[in-house]
């Protein structure tokens, strides 16, 4: 058991970012990640769960779901599981939250505030080719941006492979903190800001409840499971192209393998050091 809370379990993650008393750690995040572009004073949290439109409909869950003062919404979310659609899962979230808004009557001008997706994936997308994917609604041959109502942000996590000396925002030393917090004895940026000594307090799990030391059990022992299967599916995949490789030849081997990693969702990087291929050939594959 680490010292520290595992953030890509679903309790470490709220205990985080969702709780209100402890809210300015989301604000200060949320700050440095979109520093240049918004400063956000104050958050409010939201019922999650959004009721369908008619019956039958689907209800839509959150990680964290939350409102600045001039009525922009933030949704948050930590994603372990690889999912074919997940893309337009996160279109769909900030549909519905855009539609939250819309009011009955006459007097309503079809005015919306900006919603934001602002997802942590701990697996990576074949069409996400870098660390951090920033979509916003621009025009298609001149890349300006035309509305800042619809904003996306994925930040792909096995894609970052800055060390701690190596990191040299804010933004970038959040994200050094999260991927590896569950390891940390202690705090590498104190220094350098105020809110990362308070991150690891807020993170320490000495400082969980009975109740919630259960319950954080429980996620962990969930998510190791994940990624023990994970893992096994990697070595079963290649070990099964390589069976068939020998028969084949090396080369259809390593293609084999590297094709199945590829439909797990698992990032380039990896594929390219498990197999030999390089990046162009990995993406060349279906």
């Amino acid at each position: 058991m680490g010292k520290f809370l595992n953030p890509f379990t679903d309790i470490g993650f709220k205990k985080l970012f969702g709780q209100e008393v402890h809210k300015d750690l989301l604000i200060e995040f949320l700050n440095d990640l979109l520093v240049g572009e918004r400063h956000i004073e104050d958050l409010s949290f939201l019922n999650k769960e959004i009721v369908p439109e008619s019956f039958g409909g689907k209800v839509v869950i959150m990680d964290v779901l939350c409102i600045d003062k001039d009525g922009t919404r933030f949704i948050i979310e930590m994603q372990n599981q690889y999912q074919d659609y997940f893309l337009d899962r996160g279109l769909y979230y900030l549909c519905r939250m855009m539609n939250e808004q819309g009011r009955r009557g006459d007097e309503w001008n079809y005015r919306i505030c900006p919603v934001y997706g602002i997802y942590f994936l701990n697996f990576s997308l074949p069409v996400l080719s870098k660390f951090r994917t920033d979509i916003v609604l621009a025009d298609r041959e001149n890349g300006e941006m035309v509305s800042d109502k619809l904003r996306l942000i994925y930040l792909s996590l096995p894609r970052f492979t800055r060390e701690a000396s190596k990191c040299e925002t804010d933004f970038e030393r959040w994200i050094y903190l999260l991927k590896h917090m569950e390891t940390l004895d202690r705090m590498p940026f104190e220094a350098q800001k105020a809110v990362f000594k308070k991150l690891l307090d807020v993170a320490d799990v000495e400082s969980l409840s009975p109740e919630e030391r259960y319950r954080y059990d429980e996620t962990l022992k969930a998510y190791r499971d994940y990624v023990n299967t994970i893992a096994s599916a990697e070595r079963i995949s290649r070990e099964k192209g390589f069976a068939e490789g020998e028969a084949k030849g090396e080369a259809k081997g390593k293609t084999i393998v590297a094709a199945n990693l590829k439909r797990m969702g698992i990032d380039v990087d990896t594929i390219a050091k498990s197999t030999g291929l390089s990046p162009e050939e990995i993406a060349l594959l279906e």
